[in-house]
């Protein structure tokens, strides 16, 4: 063996900065001393424990020799989870198997990103058990490592347009993790492996560590900070590359933007050779990072660039996350526009303005990864973005992680629609294919197939061809009460273009068809702050001014009857589904592109501002402003539409469908019309005050009485086609 082994796990340089799990780092020579006592075992009755490649606060890296492949693999062992109780240590369990199969779908889809291979249970010494990733085996070094010996062997640091195309593997996994909703939440040169030399067009970039640091904070949380097996302390993130966010949640939520802020300093300190942010401990740093005073630049740092790219790194650098870039492909595309420089490689995410192909500046075109599958997005149990779907051999243990999701995830939209929390049932469901790949819809319109248009619809209604469908998800990332991904059949069908709009309902009223809209909500136990709150958002209370917005305030009862009276019904919620994403298993109704201010109306910036002067404080579900603190007029979202046209499915107002709420079938279905009885009836498709993108899926239900009255939920009709 040589005793020049490379680790995943790097000890931390100081107790203020977080260990560097999952990093690969050169160590002079092999640490013997075995902590855990793993040494000489054989794990799974397929990996040879051969020697400690690293010890960190949190994770031991042995190398290890697969059995039957004869190939070197690392096992991470999480010994930080030996500390906490045994219940919450199988639910982390299970939370470490859904981010490992993340990771796996994530390095599926690109190169740059460090591939895991398993994942189980040891027992080390003291008979804890803990859980233990494998993961592919690297020879190289960390960035930080790279960095470390270029200064001190006196090397100038690199141009910009050098670190940009060191670090454009690293800007490309984040974009298509970005894409799917993922967030690193840790970037940092540690968590950056180079394979070769660092100088050459021939290195080798991987990103580590996706989702090992929101496990570890997950822990923490759960055990209320509970002691590591080192004296070290560790935190969820790296100070010196922190966001505003990450030391004080007054700043806003952790999400995409966050990896935007650290990929930015990282990209300064590779062209500089200094640290963006300054300060020695973590007090000092906290200051450097959230000060709206004194930002991080690239000229205050020695680099002479242009107003442009200094004004790029000046957003992707902002204090207030919402005025950051909402991705890394945003801020990567901006960066190369303004310096001139196009992408190396086709390995991101499809994006109208994005130049698919550049050439190595020294050896020509580069060879490129396979287009990543268009794959879904997760809710987690906060307003965070996070996972995916994919299929993957990883053994993916049932707990309650999910279900815990669930609740939270059902919770919080109760929060927001104005109802107590409730948990739906648990589902399980075999993993699925992988999703065929689904065109970006940057640029599109409706796409109506021609055997529809010549179907007979009401006015203002659109034809629906009916077909075969998958209802529900599979994903990784699905809730279970998203699943079983299952077969559905409808005949064609007619669906409402937008929603049923206040000046239409009252119509209905005004000639004795339809009751009276209400204006004020009603839900069990409302407070009189949320009446003074959420009350003026009844859009029927000013019906001259909202004539065009969506009625709202509005029960299942109530949007039933008036559907009837025009001749019409609610649509089935599988009818919903359908209108909402077709047959082609897209993740929005728009395509895969994420949620953003000009496909729909959800909380941006000045949704939070509202919130905020309203003492109703609210997330962003994306970066920027889309034009409406509440509740819009319908149709303002034409980029936003379905394939068939149907504009505003999801966000601006949740929406009352047909069917008593009920766990799906896992056997095909043809025309389901739901329970036939129930409790609650189910809503689909996310209004104006959605902070996770997750809750405008097509696929995520949620449920209430049906005696509801929401600001946040509207409806609009189906009929048969003529």
């Amino acid at each position: 063996m040589s005793n020049r082994l490379e680790t995943f796990v790097g000890e931390p340089r100081s107790s203020d900065e977080a260990p560097t799990i999952g990093v690969v780092a050169k160590v002079g020579h092999v640490d013997a001393s075995d902590p855990l006592g793993l040494v000489g075992q054989l794990l799974d009755g397929k990996y040879e424990v051969q020697q400690v490649a690293g010890i960190g606060g949190t994770a031991v890296v042995y190398r290890a020799q697969h059995r039957a492949l004869e190939r070197p693999v690392a096992i991470k062992v999480v010994r930080i989870l030996s500390g906490i109780s045994t219940s919450n240590g199988d639910a982390l369990f299970t939370q470490l198997s859904q981010e490992a199969t993340l990771l796996a779908s994530l390095s599926e889809r690109t190169s740059a990103i460090l591939q895991a291979r398993d994942i189980g249970m040891v027992e080390i010494r003291g008979g804890f058990r803990v859980p233990y990733l494998v993961l592919e085996w690297l020879d190289g070094a960390s960035l930080e490592e790279v960095l470390e010996r270029e200064r001190a062997a006196g090397l100038a640091p690199r141009s910009l347009e050098e670190a940009m195309y060191l670090l454009e593997p690293v800007a490309q996994a984040l974009a298509i993790a970005h894409r799917h909703g993922i967030a690193h939440r840790d970037v940092k040169p540690a968590n950056v492996f180079v394979v070769g030399d660092a100088r050459t067009p021939s290195a080798i970039v991987k990103v580590l560590d996706f989702g090992i640091a929101k496990v570890v904070s997950a822990a923490q949380a759960m055990d209320g900070g509970f002691r590591t097996t080192s004296a070290s302390t560790f935190s969820s993130f790296t100070p010196a590359y922190g966001a505003p966010e990450q030391f004080s949640r007054s700043f806003g939520a952790t999400g995409p933007w966050t990896d935007v802020f650290a990929l930015a300093l990282v990209l300064a300190e590779v062209a500089t050779g200094r640290q963006a942010l300054s300060g020695d401990d973590l007090a000092q740093l906290a200051a450097a990072s959230t000060s709206k005073e004194t930002r991080p630049s690239l000229r205050a740092l020695g680099l002479v660039v242009a107003d442009g790219v200094e004004a790029v790194f000046a957003r992707a650098v902002a204090v207030d996350p919402t005025v950051r870039y909402g991705s890394v492909l945003e801020l990567w595309r901006d960066l190369a526009l303004a310096v001139g420089q196009a992408p190396r490689s086709r390995g991101w995410p499809s994006s109208p303005d994005l130049p698919a192909l550049a050439t190595s500046p020294e050896s020509g075109p580069v060879a490129a990864p396979p287009p990543p599958i268009s794959i879904s997005r997760l809710h987690g149990a906060t307003t965070e973005p996070a996972a995916l779907e994919s299929q993957t051999r990883l053994r993916k243990p049932r707990g309650w992680a999910r279900t815990a999701a669930s609740i939270a995830s059902v919770t919080a939209i109760g929060a927001l629609l104005g109802a107590a929390a409730f948990a739906y049932p648990r589902l399980h469901a075999t993993r699925p294919r992988a999703a065929a790949p689904v065109a970006s819809s940057a640029v599109a319109a409706a796409v109506i197939p021609s055997d529809a248009r010549a179907a007979s619809c009401p006015e203002g209604m659109l034809p629906i061809p009916g077909g075969r469908f998958f209802m529900g998800s599979d994903d990784a990332i699905a809730l279970d009460f998203e699943r079983p991904a299952h077969q559905v059949t409808l005949s064609p069908y007619c669906i409402d273009r937008t929603e049923v709009t206040v000046a239409a309902y009252k119509s209905c009223s005004d000639t004795g068809d339809c009751k009276r809209a209400p204006t004020t909500n009603e839900w069990t136990e409302i407070s009189a702050h949320d009446r003074a709150v959420y009350d003026p958002l009844c859009t029927a209370g000013d019906p001259v001014a909202h004539a065009t917005h969506p009625v709202n305030c509005i029960d299942w009862t109530l949007a039933d009857a008036f559907c009837r009276a025009q001749s019409k019904r609610l649509p089935t919620e599988a009818e919903w589904e359908f209108a909402a994403r077709g047959p082609d298993g897209r993740v929005y109704p728009w395509g895969d592109e994420l949620p953003s201010g000009d496909l729909l109306n959800a909380c941006g910036a000045e949704c939070v501002r509202w919130a905020r002067k309203a003492g109703a404080p609210l997330e962003p579900m994306y970066g920027g402003d889309d034009g409406f603190p509440t509740i819009a007029p319908v149709g303002s979202f034409p980029r936003g539409a379905s394939r068939y046209g149907v504009e505003d499915v999801v966000g601006n107002v949740w929406e009352w469908v047909a069917d008593w709420y009920g766990p799906y079938a896992s056997r095909p279905e043809t025309e389901p019309l739901g329970p036939m009885t129930g409790t609650e009836r189910v809503i689909r498709g996310g209004g104006w005050n959605g902070s996770n993108p997750a809750w405008v899926r097509p696929t995520f239900r949620y449920k209430d009485r049906p005696g509801k009255r929401s600001h946040g939920i509207g409806f609009r009709c189906a009929a048969e086609q003529r």
